[in-house]
This record gives C-alpha cells, structure tokens and sequence, in this order.
C-alpha cells in the first residue's frame, strides 16, 4: 500500500496549485498500479508527451499550464512533431502543424529545456550513476541505466510530466538494486572481433537480444570495452524496439556490471544464449521487409545523428554523392556545429535533408510518394513499415551510402563473412 509523505499529501491536497494536484493524483495512483509502497524524489526527468498524437495530449498540456504547472527538476523535451528550425520540411496540413507547434509550446511554458531530442544523453541531459529519473523515450531509457547507470523505468507520455512537476516517481522497477539483476546470458564469444568492432553488428545485435528479452534484463558477455558511445546507442535503441528492454549489462562496460557475476548480482542466470553468426544473418534479414532493389529515400538519426557520426558519413558522401532523396534527423547542438564547419551548407548542395527536432518515424517528412526506404538504424527499421507506410531496408552505413548513389541497393560483400577467431 502507497505512504505519502506530508509534502506529498500537501501536492495532493492542493496546497501547491491545481495543476500540482492533478499531477499528484495521477502519480500517486500510477504508484498504486505498480504497487509502489512509496514515492521517491528524482534529480531529472525527459519528457516524450511533447509530440503531438491528437487533441487529448494537447488538451492535457494546456489544463497543467492553466493550472500554473512548472517543473521542479532538470527537464527536457524528446522531440516534437515540427522541425521548429526548418518547418517546411513538414508534409503534413497547417492544422496539424499549428496543434503540433502548440504542444511544444505548452511544455516550454511549464519550464522544460527545449532540446528536442532522443539522444539527450548527448547533449544537456548525463545523470551520472545511480541518480534516480524520470526518463521517457525507449532508448535513452536504455542508455541511461545501461550506460550511465542512471535509475529509471520506462516511462510513457503523461506520468513523466506528472513526475517532473512533483518531482517524484514511484519507487519501483528498475530504480531498486534488486530489480536490476541481470536473468539472460548472452554470450558472443563466437563473433569475431573483427565484426565486433563493426558499426552494422550493434543494432541487429540489439534487435535479437531485445526480441529474445522480452521485459527481462539481458546481459551480454564478450562486448569490446572499445565499443563507442553511438555502438551502444545503436544497440540500446534496438533492444527497446524489439524488446521491452529498459536496462541491459554490457560486463566490462555498464557501471553496474564490470564482472558477469556483479551482473547476475551473484546468483545463477535463469538462461544462457550463445549468438552465433547464422542468429544474427536471420536477424539482420528480419530487419528488411522486402528484397534487396531498388530504393527511393534514405534516413539515418535514429536515435537522433551525433557528430561523430556526420565524421564517418561525409567522405562517404563526398565520394559518392546521392542521387535520392536522403534525409538525417539530428539534434541542434549537432546542427549547429556542422554550420560551423562548413558541413550544413555541403550537405544541402548534395541534397541532403538535416532535420532537427523531430524524425521521420514520428511526423510526416518523407517527400517520395513511394517506393522503399533503406536505413542503418533498427529502431528506423522497427518502426517505418507501421509508422510511414514504406517497405524497409536494413543496411551499414556504407551500404546506405552507396546505394543512395545508384538508387537500388548496394552490399559490401565482406560485411558478414567473418567468423570467431
């Protein structure tokens, strides 16, 4: 049963405002849901109730802001259904573009940071471990407890709001030490360092362990601890597609998990999964939902493009510049360096689309009436058939490159040929 504090009771009662209130009685009843037995204050939360879905998100935004709502910690925005920065890139109407700006507007006045992205860890938003949030958005959830070590369950539209005005949260799930243990075992030690080093290996390698995790924790033995910030991010957005995994150990690289055991919390897995290389030739075909051919757009930035990325994607684009339509969802501060170095004004020359706030998945930016998208993200892959209407091809950021340029799909024949060593 739920004990709420005085201070709680207060927020409950009203003392502090309607929209407090309103926020505390939801909460307070989502805790009950749960079966929290207390409420626990969070240092930060990240807020996807920003995106515009119809009236009733709308409706909600603008009853807290009536009733005086302002956050009380560290907040920021996921991304929203407008490209506030280049709006014609919006292919929807103008009745759908006022609602959608409206909705970003209504959670700016309530005091959260505009940053408009799915990869705050990558620009204002780094908890540092064992902070407890609120976090929504399926992959920073992932890369906050799995790669910061951050505490929080995943998080959907209304009750991160509600925990960012009364700055608490139910204390269940994933911010209690007991329920972080890790159950499944996923061993690679039959992939070859070679492709473990590969950018392309971590989100179908994510896709398998998340559709072969389900809501339980997996943890995956033999990751290189040289495995970059954006491999894990690519494998964290995976995971949560496929899977309803909010937290995965890495040994050697999550906080929590520098030996299988801590893992485990030293007690027995409950699976052991050896990954093979035929598992991840089956996976990666389940990433495609038609044959290889030809191709009408590309779109990477999902999670959103960092600049590392853009490093590694312009000599590629310079050497075989593309021929369709292709489009990169990023955030601003990436937006804003690529200005700086001269790289914006390159890549609209090339007809490249940089779009910020927002991504092709979650609001209408696509130009091409039909035809087939290619991408190198899973989450990209998981969500465009459902989410767009277009057939999906899943590539290396290589082979969407290429393929860009000849308008049919292109295969680096020695991608996958690799076994262990």
């Amino acid at each position: 049963m739920l004990t709420l504090t005085s201070k709680d009771q207060a927020m409950l009662a009203g003392a502090h405002g309607p929209a407090v209130q309103m926020a505390m009685r939801i909460l307070s009843t989502m805790a009950n849901v749960y079966g929290a037995e207390q409420l626990i204050d969070i240092t930060s939360a990240h807020i996807d109730s920003c995106l515009y879905h119809g009236p009733g998100g709308l409706d909600f935004a603008q009853k807290l802001v009536d009733g005086g709502a302002k956050v009380v910690v560290k907040t920021t925005l996921n991304v929203g259904a407008i490209d506030l920065v280049h709006p014609e890139h919006f292919q929807g109407t103008p009745e759908q573009a006022a609602q959608a700006r409206k909705q970003m507007d209504l959670y700016q006045e309530m005091g959260c940071e505009p940053i408009w992205t799915c990869a705050p860890y990558q620009t204002t938003q780094r908890p540092a471990l064992g902070e407890q949030i609120v976090w929504a958005e399926s992959n920073a959830i992932v890369f906050a407890n799995s790669v910061l070590g951050a505490r929080s369950n995943r998080y959907g539209d209304f009750i991160d709001i509600c925990a960012a005005i009364t700055g608490r949260a139910p204390d269940v799930g994933l911010h209690q030490t007991a329920n972080r243990r890790g159950q499944l075992v996923f061993d690679l030690h039959q992939i070859s360092a070679k492709l473990l080093q590969t950018d392309v290996l971590y989100p179908v390698l994510g896709y398998l362990i998340g559709a072969k995790s389900g809501n339980k924790i997996p943890v995956i033995d033999g990751l290189p601890k040289t495995a970059t910030e954006d491999q894990l991010k690519a494998l964290g957005a995976a995971t949560a597609s496929s899977g309803a995994v909010g937290l995965f150990h890495a040994v050697g690289i999550t906080p929590e998990a520098p030996t299988l055991e801590a893992a485990l919390q030293h007690q027995p897995a409950e699976e052991h999964i050896t990954v093979t290389l035929e598992d991840l030739y089956t996976m990666r075909s389940h990433l495609s939902t038609v044959p290889d051919g030809p191709i009408s757009v590309i779109a990477l930035g999902s999670p959103h493009f960092s600049l590392q990325e853009f490093e590694q994607l312009m000599p590629l684009l310079r050497a075989t510049p593309p021929t369709i339509e292709f489009i990169i969802c990023t955030h601003r501060f990436a937006l804003k360096a690529l200005r700086e170095r001269g790289w914006l004004k390159e890549l609209k020359q090339m007809g490249v689309s940089v779009v910020v706030d927002t991504c092709v998945v979650v609001t209408p930016i696509i130009r091409a009436n039909a035809g087939t998208l290619m991408t190198n993200s899973g989450k990209f892959a998981h969500y465009t058939p459902g989410n767009t209407g277009f057939p999906v091809i899943f590539g290396s950021l290589e082979e969407c490159v290429q393929s860009a340029a000849k308008g049919a799909v292109w295969r680096d024949p020695t991608l996958w040929t690799t076994v262990a060593e």
